[in-house]
């Protein structure tokens, strides 16, 4: 059985793909009961509904924080110290996947506090296994 390291970076990559096929599901249909040109996208999905300027930014917050936190999980993975990132990967993973459906669920001002309170716990256990990974392999 994987780690929850190896899970929970597998998790990401594929909630991040999981909202980039939404998008292009979404976009699929649009061109082809020619709502829209097949040209007429743009990256942030500004010229369509609220909806899809939502999912654009989900996915592009999950493409931003990649390299950071999927980059830490890697690195864990590597050098073979997943036992610094298991115990909160999975917690990491859901944070993640939590910040994303509210984003994709409202613009309230509640909705964006909420939002960065997932991030945050992101954020929170990213220094935490920065910090950690340096001590264990310094």
């Amino acid at each position: 059985m994987a780690s929850a390291t190896v899970l929970a970076l597998l998790g990401f990559i594929g909630w991040t793909l999981l909202l980039l096929l939404w998008m292009e599901g979404i976009r699929s249909k649009l061109v082809l009961t020619k709502e829209v040109v097949a040209n007429g996208f743009n990256p942030e999905n500004s010229n369509l509904s609220p909806f899809m300027q939502r999912l654009a930014r989900a996915h592009a917050n999950c493409l931003e924080g990649l390299p950071i936190f999927g980059g830490l999980l890697l690195i864990a993975i590597v050098t073979q110290k997943t036992w610094v990132t298991d115990p909160l990967a999975l917690v990491f993973l859901g944070a993640r996947v939590i910040q994303s459906i509210i984003h994709l669920s409202s613009l309230s001002a509640i909705a964006v506090t909420l939002r960065f309170s997932f991030f945050a716990i992101q954020l929170g256990i990213a220094i935490y296994w920065c910090y950690q990974l340096y001590g264990v392999l310094a």
